[in-house]
């Protein structure tokens, strides 16, 4: 039964939180635009818990053009306005804003590489496996999401801190912080980019 499984302890009872975990944290993800979206929402996710996010995620889609770049990069103030009054999302304008600013520095990185090969570039294009029995023992930022969110930075995106940096690399699969006697971990490691 999958309520018995075992989970990292993070996961609470929410069925939406165990359905992101066993099926989406910690799988590689290459594709840029996808890429793009978990970015933006871990930045959303400054200050709150992540499921509020997650509850929201649908919301986000439609507000933000299924996180189209390019359509995002055209917003402007009268529809951060609207987005303001969006109770679907989270109606903070610098968030907002950062969505409208992040796309505009993917634009910029695709002129020149793919957004995936950018991100990727951080861990060498491999998984970094790690071994956590508790999930508390893993770090909160490394010197690969320093160096991601310092670049990042330069190319113009905001909420992308080192913290919010190693929140996204866990989740995209750049790392596996599986604890080992999670479920998902060997899962996980067998679908690890080598």
């Amino acid at each position: 039964m999958s309520d018995q499984l075992k989970r990292c302890g993070w996961v609470s009872s929410d069925p939406l939180y165990q359905a992101y975990h066993d099926n989406e944290w910690g799988v590689p993800e290459t594709d840029s635009q996808a890429l793009f979206a978990k970015l933006c929402l871990d930045g959303q996710q400054a200050g709150l818990s992540w499921i509020t996010i997650l509850k929201k995620h649908k919301n986000y889609e439609s507000a933000f053009f299924n996180f189209d770049p390019e359509k995002i990069a055209s917003m402007t103030s009268s529809d951060v306005e609207r987005l303001m009054q969006d109770k679907g999302i989270v109606r903070n304008r610098l968030k907002i804003e950062s969505i409208i600013r992040n796309a505009k520095g993917f634009i910029a990185i695709e002129e020149k590489h793919s957004f995936s090969d950018f991100i990727w570039q951080f861990t060498e294009g491999r998984t970094i496996i790690n071994t956590w029995e508790n999930f508390r023992d893993a770090p909160t930022s490394t010197g690969e999401s320093k160096a991601m969110s310092k670049l990042l930075k330069k190319q113009g995106f905001n909420f992308v801190g080192e913290t919010i940096c190693y929140a996204f690399m866990q989740a995209v699969g750049m790392v596996n912080d599986h604890e080992v006697n999670c479920h998902c971990y060997q899962r996980t490691c067998d679908l690890a980019i080598k």
